[in-house]
Formats: structure tokens, C-alpha cells, sequence
């Protein structure tokens, strides 16, 4: 069984649609999919988001404001901490530094990331980290808040090996999404093949990055069997061998998330 350790089901459109992801999940189910993590991007959309999973068993939340989110208001780091102590969150973020759109002043994003590590640290929950074109910056502030105390997740990574080794050594995981399928995306195939496997997470990031052979159409949860799949040939392993680590790796990381019955 796999676990998709990094979606957006809100944002998907047959739950716009009908306002269930009871359609959703009845597909991902299907594909061999056990568990999900629905990650937030801002704190306007939470509550709506945390009823969409409240009633699912199998399905986990995080509260974090996204490095691109433009806000009127910056979450302090009691506002983050209070969002967090919802007993479906598991996890703080997604947050980090995105410095490929720049859409919002990269002073302010360096701050936002500041907050979360801290609300993190304090409530012992993981962080689900953000970095694009952002390497040296991300890891500074990781190091300088003691991001180690509470370890996390680099989600959808595309970066370098030498970034995955450096955040590695902080305790964090390395997630892989439908990427690591793309024609020109060699260099990340090599991290594939690199990051130890009790390091390893997979994700969707849906409804965004469908992989090869879903591309050109929106992104599932149930797709991230096929991004398992090309891991798994990549590593020259059984897909099963690899689903079930990158599930404990999932619940060793994701300490408050309990296995649905």
C-alpha cells in the first residue's frame, strides 16, 4: 500500500464540485493508496480544508502558510501553534523560501519560514518544507532555528544531491512527486537512486506535476503509485519493497498520524 505523503485535496476538481473527497479517496483506494497527507498553503482555507478530512480516518492534515501565499496579515508564531493543536494536524507547513516567483519580498519569506520552525519546534510536530532556487537560504534558517529538534520533510524535491545530503543531515526526509518521471529530470533520477531508503517519502502534490503516464491531465492521489513505480525501477527494486518503506517512513515521520482501522 502506498501513502501519498503530500496532496491538496481542496484544490482538486471533483471536490470543488461536489464539496466531498469521498470520490477522490474512493479512486486513490483503488490504486493501492492507504493514507494521504492534505497540506495547507494558507490559513484563510484551513478550517474548509480540515472539514473535508475531519470524518476520514485515512486522510492527515498540516497548517502552514505557503512562501508564495499573499496575505494581508502575517500568521505570528501563536496563531500557527493554535491552527496546529487541530487533532488532524500532524504536521507544520507547507512553508520554506521560493525565490523563483518572488511573489512575495523574500525579507517576509525568510520571517514566515522563521515563525513555523519555531511554532514547529515548540510543538514537536515535523515541518513540510518549500525551497525553490532558495538552497543556501532554506538551510541557514533550518540550521539557525534548530530545525533538527522537530526534522521535516523536503517536499517535491528537484534540488541537489548536496542539498538532499545537507538536510539530511538534519533529520529531514527527501519527498519525491511525479518529477522524477519527466523526460529531462536526470539529475533528480540520480537523487532517486541516492537517498537512502528509511529517508524516502512520495508524493503527488495534487492536483499539480501528474506524472508520466497521467501527464496532461490533473493529478490524483491515486497517481502516486506510478511515481513508486519509477522509483522502484530506477533503484531496481520491487515497487512493493519501496511502498512499504516510504509507509513506515511516513508514520515514523508523522508521529501524531495513526494508521486508519
Amino acid at each position: 500500500m502506498f501513502v501519498d505523503s503530500h496532496c491538496h485535496l481542496d484544490m482538486l476538481t471533483p471536490v470543488k464540485d461536489s464539496g466531498s473527497v469521498s470520490e477522490v479517496l474512493a479512486d486513490a483506494a483503488a490504486s493501492g493508496v492507504s493514507h494521504l497527507l492534505c497540506v495547507a498553503v494558507d490559513f484563510v482555507r484551513l478550517p474548509a480544508m480540515l472539514s473535508l478530512v475531519d470524518s476520514h480516518e485515512n486522510v492527515f492534515a498540516s497548517a502552514g502558510l505557503h512562501p508564495s501565499s499573499q496575505v494581508e496579515h502575517e500568521p505570528t508564531q501563536a496563531d500557527i501553534e493554535q491552527a496546529a493543536r487541530h487533532p488532524k494536524v500532524v504536521a507544520i507547513g507547507e512553508t520554506g523560501l521560493d525565490y523563483h516567483y518572488d511573489s512575495v519580498p523574500r525579507e517576509v519569506q525568510r520571517e514566515r519560514l522563521r515563525r513555523h520552525v519555531r511554532a514547529a519546534v515548540t510543538l514537536d510536530k515535523p515541518l513540510i518544507i518549500h525551497t525553490r532556487e532558495a538552497r543556501e537560504d532554506t538551510l541557514a534558517i533550518l540550521r539557525e532555528e534548530g530545525a533538527e529538534r522537530c526534522g521535516g520533510v523536503l517536499h517535491c524535491f528537484t534540488e541537489s544531491w548536496e542539498m538532499a545530503e545537507a538536510a539530511m543531515e538534519l533529520g529531514f526526509y527527501i519527498s519525491l512527486s511525479g518529477i522524477v518521471t519527466f523526460r529531462n529530470a536526470e539529475s533528480l533520477r540520480e537523487v532517486a537512486r541516492r537517498v537512502p531508503l528509511e529517508r524516502l517519502l512520495i508524493e503527488t502534490d495534487s492536483p499539480y506535476l501528474a506524472p508520466v503516464p497521467m501527464r496532461g491531465k490533473e493529478n490524483r492521489p491515486a497517481f502516486v503509485s506510478h511515481v513508486a513505480e519509477a522509483i522502484a525501477r530506477e533503484r531496481g527494486m520491487p515497487v512493493e519493497t519501496l511502498a512499504e518503506a516510504t509507509t513506515e517512513n511516513f508514520f515514523r515521520l508523522f508521529k501524531d498520524a495513526r494508521r486508519a482501522a
